[in-house]
């Protein structure tokens, strides 16, 4: 089985449908406090790349939830669709939204010491605090930025 293939998926309502030409098959669960209040629980998601397209994009709405990332959700029915870095213009897409999901495996787990000890998952992920995504992921300023 090839480590990416194409995917497609919808809101709810189908306002908004989109195609992924790399989706990932690996799922990543974020514990951080602002996934947990956008989606009611952790945010299952693959990690997509910058090669996405969506039909009906005039009914996304962005939420810019910090300064290197934002939030798209369907304008109509509210369905969360994907969290994006905002420098590398990378898609982080919900779970929820493909219409084929039977190659998914969750493998990943961040921001774990959010994670509200009400709930846990008995499958064995790789689990990163927050500071450890920081870390990984935070956008690094240019070169005469840094201190």
């Amino acid at each position: 089985m090839s480590d990416t293939s194409e995917k497609t998926g919808a809101c709810l309502c189908g306002a908004v449908r989109f195609t992924v030409r790399d989706a990932k098959h690996e799922i990543g669960v974020c514990h951080c406090s602002m996934c947990r209040r956008w989606s009611g629980g952790p945010l299952f998601a693959i990690d997509c790349g910058t090669n996405v397209s969506f039909e009906g994009a005039e009914n996304i709405s962005r939420y810019h939830s910090s300064e290197w990332g934002e939030r798209g959700f369907c304008k109509h029915c509210g369905s969360n669709l994907f969290y994006r870095l905002v420098q590398s213009g990378q898609y982080v897409m919900a779970v929820g939204a493909f219409h084929d999901q039977a190659d998914f495996k969750l493998t990943d787990q961040i921001f774990v010491d959010d994670k509200p000890g009400y709930y846990e998952f008995a499958n064995q992920t790789r689990m990163m605090t927050g500071a450890e995504v920081f870390a990984q992921f935070a956008p690094k300023p240019p070169e005469g930025e840094r201190d």
